[in-house]
């Protein structure tokens, strides 16, 4: 007798409840979700109705439109931000509706991670000590060609084509925008100083008899 009282009570909740949401009004529910911060549209965040399965999800602008009935409390979330309610009002007389949802930046505080490459300094060090290098060609070279020498062949080279493109194009920058002034004066220009010297050096001042 008592399971029968307490199963014909919970029908008569459920019908109840059952009635209450069958008379509430049905309401086009639309808005846009944004950052509180910036009013930036928040993609993909989650609108859900409380306590039930109903809900959407916002478009890449922060759209969204579902139907939703007057006096359900509406969860929005999404990553990176706090969660927000709202509550439709259930004195609404249209069968439209529409906001604008402000979303917060959430903030998470994750604690420091030491990452090592071995479990302990005393791994590592035998691990380092057991190292073996390739000893490719071009180490070798480096092994058996003279620093000074290499310095030399440097020098000597003929300009790089990419090096020559991109000083022709800053002399034509600075041709175009010295236009109608007074020459600029190459005191501090290097490039104009290692001229100078190799024609120094190459007896172009040297006076023709």
């Amino acid at each position: 007798m008592r399971h029968l009282l307490l199963a014909l009570l919970s029908f008569a909740t459920l019908t109840a409840t059952a009635q209450r949401g069958a008379d509430r009004k049905l309401v086009q529910f639309s808005g846009v979700v944004v950052t509180g911060d910036s009013l930036e549209p928040v993609p993909f965040a989650s609108i859900l109705t409380k306590g039930s399965f109903r809900g959407t999800i916002s478009d890449v602008y922060g759209y969204f439109s579902f139907v939703a009935q007057a006096g359900d409390t509406l969860q929005f979330s999404a990553v990176g931000f706090k969660r927000g309610e709202y509550l439709i009002p259930d004195s609404l007389k249209d069968s439209k509706y529409s906001m604008i949802h402000v979303l917060f930046p959430d903030t998470v505080l994750l604690r420091p991670l030491d990452v090592y490459p071995w479990p302990s300094r005393e791994q590592f060090r035998e691990a380092f000590l057991n190292l073996d290098l390739a000893d490719d060609d071009y180490q070798r070279a480096l092994k058996h060609l003279n620093s000074a020498e290499a310095i030399q062949r440097m020098e000597n080279l003929p300009p790089d084509p990419g090096l020559a493109a991109h000083y022709q194009t800053a002399l034509d920058n600075t041709r175009i925008y010295n236009q109608g002034m007074a020459p600029t004066i190459n005191l501090f220009n290097p490039i104009a100083w290692s001229q100078f010297i190799q024609a120094w050096k190459a007896g172009d001042f040297k006076k023709k008899r």
